[in-house]
């Protein structure tokens, strides 16, 4: 198996560029893509003399820095298959369950090595644990680019886990390039391109649309780790204004938190009128959003047509859809439209029984083309499926004109006389009404006693009072017409997100099933 571009740039890296990685004393650290071509070579090396041979799966269990690149690029070196996993936050306490969610991931993975440090979920899967620092040690060099055979499967990646355990999705190297080329075609990406990124590495979004894109472009890039991010947004808005970064993506979340923590006074002095493809995604997005986003920085060149909504996932290998470049976004009600297929992709809408859906109505989303991976670890299971080369998503959404506007979850949904209902309808509606906190989250399901609407808050130090949850159990009760209706506080904490910003709803909605809130509003 041809390994194209992915490999290329190692043989002949271009000079004068590379990556710029933040650090965490509030400064960036470069490395040139021949220092980080002599990293991965290294790495591979090292990752031989550990017993990895080609078909071997490695996980990785890093941070965004030069170790994930030479650990990600050494595994490819030496026909092996990397498969990043989500680290401990630096200087944050352990999440809750995290270190089981790993022992599972790892054991349903199988992989032959686990690179990383604090990794305390590898010793209960019982797989081998090489730290970071090891993977790096002086050493012969691996193979070179062209001479190891590859098998179809160029990298494992793992869904987010919204809607139950996250699963591994097998991408091939096929279906890994076209992504990438269709991704460069659509943002205009050229040899002098430059990106900035926080997103965390071991998601889709930031694994193959911020670092492999620019890495097989030979583009500079700017890559912060999202707990940076998250303590300094201003740095990243400075990666445009002051250094010249043009293209980036991100959820939504990241969007309101520049807007939470970045004051118009803090911009002064920014020129961002050279941003061209800001691509929002991984997550539903509200029309304000997009518009107050848009306001903030417009005072300092940013056009708004630089604001692309997309739809992706793992299983696509990441882009599915996704606005063009200059020509602006629009909506249809409260969801935002995540623009047109990408070359080669189709997309339609069926209802429960597989018949294609007109114009306007909701459904499950289908996708077929070229990046679809080629199958998930292990058994199918729930939500989405590979059948008869086509992926079922498992997300709803319709089509307007050839647009895809995407609903939800259908496993965040629950039918109520009729109409089915999604949990982030509700969230955005009680948000925009001020109403549902930040760090809450709203779940469905279906209990004994038929459908129930829940909004899970953390508690707040007793700020919270009886008439707010009345408020909102009312406005919730409001959109969820027909469903019982329950406000469920839980101590702070309590709530789990994905890496992409999402509520493990599943999660949330069986811990509300095993221990029903008392009292509760409803």
């Amino acid at each position: 198996m041809s390994e194209g571009p992915l490999l290329a740039w190692i043989r002949d890296p271009v000079a004068g560029r590379g990556i710029h990685f933040s650090t965490r004393e509030g400064g960036w650290h470069h490395r040139s893509y021949p220092e980080l071509a002599a990293d991965a070579r290294r790495a591979a090396g090292r990752l031989t003399r550990a017993g990895v041979r080609p078909g071997d799966l490695v996980a990785l269990v890093l941070p965004s820095g030069p170790v994930f690149v030479a650990a990600f690029f050494g595994a490819l070196l030496v026909g092996a298959v990397p498969a990043p996993l989500a680290p401990e936050a630096a200087g944050r306490p352990v999440a809750t369950g995290h270190q089981e969610r790993m022992a599972a991931l790892l054991t349903a993975a199988r992989p032959r090595l686990v690179v990383g440090d604090a990794v305390g979920g590898a010793r209960a899967a019982g797989v081998e644990v090489l730290s970071g620092a090891d993977l790096l040690a002086p050493g012969p060099d691996g193979p070179a680019p062209g001479e190891v055979e590859h098998d179809r499967t160029a990298l494992v990646q793992f869904t987010s886990g919204s809607t139950g355990p996250a699963r591994g999705v097998r991408i091939g190297w096929d279906g890994l390039c076209d992504n990438l080329a269709v991704i460069r075609t659509w943002l205009g990406i050229n040899s002098t391109s430059i990106w900035a990124s926080w997103l965390p590495v071991h998601h889709d979004m930031g694994l193959v649309g911020c670092l492999l894109g620019p890495v097989v472009a030979g583009n500079d890039l700017w890559l912060m780790r999202p707990e940076d991010f998250v303590r300094r947004p201003l740095e990243h808005l400075r990666c445009f204004g002051e250094r010249g970064a043009s293209i980036t993506a991100t959820p939504a979340f990241g969007l309101d938190h520049i807007l939470r923590k970045v004051h118009p006074g803090q911009l002064i002095g920014l020129d961002l009128s050279a941003v061209t493809s800001m691509v929002v995604g991984a997550e539903r997005m509200a029309p304000s959003l997009l518009d107050r986003f848009a306001a903030l920085l417009a005072p300092h060149g940013f056009d708004r047509a630089a604001l692309l909504p997309a739809y992706g996932l793992a299983e696509a290998t990441l882009a599915v859809t996704g606005v063009r470049r200059g020509t602006g976004w629009g909506h249809r009600g409260p969801v935002v439209g995540c623009g047109t297929p990408l070359p080669g992709t189709t997309v339609r809408v069926v209802d429960e029984e597989g018949r294609p859906l007109p114009d306007g109505q909701v459904g499950e989303i289908i996708v077929r083309g070229p990046s679809l991976g080629l199958g998930h670890l292990g058994d199918e299971g729930a939500g989405s499926r590979f059948v008869d080369g086509e992926l079922h998503t498992g997300d709803a959404g319709f089509l307007d004109s050839g647009e895809l506007h995407v609903q939800g979850r259908l496993g965040d949904s629950v039918k109520v006389r009729g109409t089915r209902v999604f949990a982030e309808d509700l969230e955005q509606s009680l948000r925009e009404a001020g109403v549902l906190p930040r760090g809450a989250a709203v779940v469905l399901g279906d209990d004994a006693a038929g459908p129930v609407a829940v909004a899970v808050i953390e508690a707040d130090d007793g700020r919270r009072t009886t008439a707010d949850d009345d408020r909102l159990a009312r406005l919730l009760a409001h959109g969820a017409t027909g469903a019982r209706t329950v406000v469920h506080l839980v101590p702070r904490g309590s709530i789990p997100w994905t890496s992409s910003g999402k509520p493990r709803r599943r999660s949330l909605w069986r811990a509300y099933c095993a221990a029903p809130p008392e009292p509760t509003r409803t």
